[in-house]
């Protein structure tokens, strides 16, 4: 026992969180909610079982604002008051945990992160695996999209040719830009063979090649319902496509693997139209600012050629000997200005040269010296008085300060307030009354004069009465 070391119960519920929360991380499970409290704070707190196990659970406020269920399970007595936008006890969940123990209690429980209804759960289980394989495999990267073609010519739309998708696509087609052909390769979008059907589609326009840029999309709707463009095959078909894809699958909100492998995601199947499209009036526009740009463009052309011709013909003036001889006469006047410039600064300078020698001697008279050492004298003739002063007036402070002092701790003082002082005849001053006798002659000392007595009696205090007066 000496050489064990032995754990407090705190140290061996911290070691056992850390073991379950390090070895199990984050684990999915199905169960049926019972006993769900919503506290206060906000926070959720319930317990998951099945038909043999249960274990408590908790979600915090941050986790349980995001939780979408739905409210068609039946109502007990506990979960009746609740808004349907809570669970309900009994009803079956998919849930997003982390495995981990309530220290204060030693409670084994899971933090929830995120909660589903089972059915939707799980595929959104399978949803995230697959999306975290493919994502590995670098099916979503950046680097392997193709550039989506400036101007489009063909565009083949893969979809059901009955759906309200193909039609809307069509409609944007036309109104902005009539030139551009459309090619549907029809198939199905939702059910058991959605899956082949559009993927074969795609492999299909690859091997034809006849159009510049490939939509693939449907009308919006649920998890299960788009389901179809979640499939490992029709991903990976939209990866190996050669021609470009863009991705049209539901509404803006709905996301779809589709979407992270196109080349590019339009939020609904018109906009993917818009997006491979350019409208008649933006061609004009165009057409327009192309125009301006070459007019503008010979105007520079002639400008700059301009420029160059008068820049020559200025060269040539300048090599003219009439322009050489001109700017030799303006070098000469300017020389010459420069010269009398010179001269003039110099006679001003030896002008000037005098009167600062003059100064400088008179800086060095001794006149001036004498005058200084006067008025030093005199300033400390001044000081000298001011501290003798102040000397004078510390010293005579203090000698009344002492005065005060010792008037204080003078006998005569302590006499007039009352106390008198006992001699006998010698002067003595009497402090016991062992130092008399009866018939001895004392005299006694008060403010204004002195008492001469005689000892009567002689009597000792009492100890108790040594501090009376």
């Amino acid at each position: 026992m000496s050489q064990q070391h032995i754990l407090q119960v705190s140290e061996l519920t911290k070691k056992v969180r850390f073991l379950l929360e390090s070895e199990l991380n984050t684990v999915w499970l199905c169960g049926e909610i019972s006993n769900f409290i919503c506290a206060g704070s906000g926070h959720w707190y319930l317990s998951l079982k099945d038909s043999k196990a249960q274990v408590r659970c908790a979600m915090f406020k941050g986790n349980n604002r995001r939780v979408r269920l739905s409210s068609n399970v039946a109502s007990n007595s506990l979960s009746s008051s609740l808004p349907n936008s809570l669970p309900r006890n009994g009803q079956q969940v998919l849930v997003r945990a982390k495995v981990s123990l309530y220290e204060p209690r030693g409670d084994f429980q899971l933090i929830i992160e995120q909660m589903e209804d089972a059915g939707e759960g799980l595929l959104r289980q399978q949803y995230e695996q697959l999306k975290n394989k493919l994502n590995i495999e670098g099916l979503f990267s950046s680097h392997t999209k193709q550039t989506i073609p400036e101007h489009v010519r063909c565009v083949g739309i893969i979809t059901s040719p009955t759906g309200a998708a193909v039609k809307d696509i069509l409609t944007v087609l036309k109104r902005r830009n009539p030139s551009i052909k459309a090619i549907i390769y029809p198939a199905l979008v939702q059910g058991e063979y959605a899956a082949a059907d559009i993927t074969h589609a795609i492999n299909l326009a690859n091997v034809r090649q006849e159009c510049d840029v490939l939509i693939i999309g449907r009308g919006g709707g649920s998890l299960e319902d788009l389901w179809s463009f979640n499939e490992e095959s029709v991903v990976r078909a939209i990866y190996q496509s050669k021609l470009p894809t863009i991705s049209a699958v539901g509404h803006e909100i709905d996301t779809t693997l589709a979407d992270y492998t196109a080349d590019l995601r339009a939020a609904t199947p018109s906009a993917a139209a818009e997006l491979v499209s350019q409208d008649n009036s933006e061609l004009l526009a165009r057409i327009s600012v192309l125009k301006h740009r070459t007019i503008n463009a010979f105007k520079r052309n002639f400008a700059e050629n301009h420029q160059h011709c008068s820049a020559l013909q200025h060269r040539l003036t300048r090599v003219h000997p009439a322009q050489q001889l001109q700017i030799q006469q303006q070098k000469a006047d300017q020389l010459n200005l420069r010269l009398t410039q010179v001269i003039q600064r110099n006679l001003q300078s030896l002008s000037i040269q005098p009167k600062q020698l003059n100064q400088h001697l008179m800086s060095l008279s001794p006149l001036k010296r004498i005058e200084q050492q006067t008025q030093i004298i005199k300033n400390n003739e001044l000081r000298l008085k001011n501290a003798l002063n102040n000397s004078y007036q510390l010293k005579k402070e203090k000698f009344v300060h002492v005065i005060e002092q010792l008037n204080l701790i003078s006998p005569l003082a302590t006499i007039a307030r009352g106390y008198s002082i006992t001699r006998d005849i010698d002067n003595k001053v009497i402090r016991k009354i062992n130092e008399v006798t009866i018939g001895d002659e004392l005299k006694i000392q008060l403010n204004d004069g002195y008492i001469v007595s005689q000892v009567k009696d002689v009597q000792k205090m009492k100890p108790t009465q040594s501090n009376e007066i």
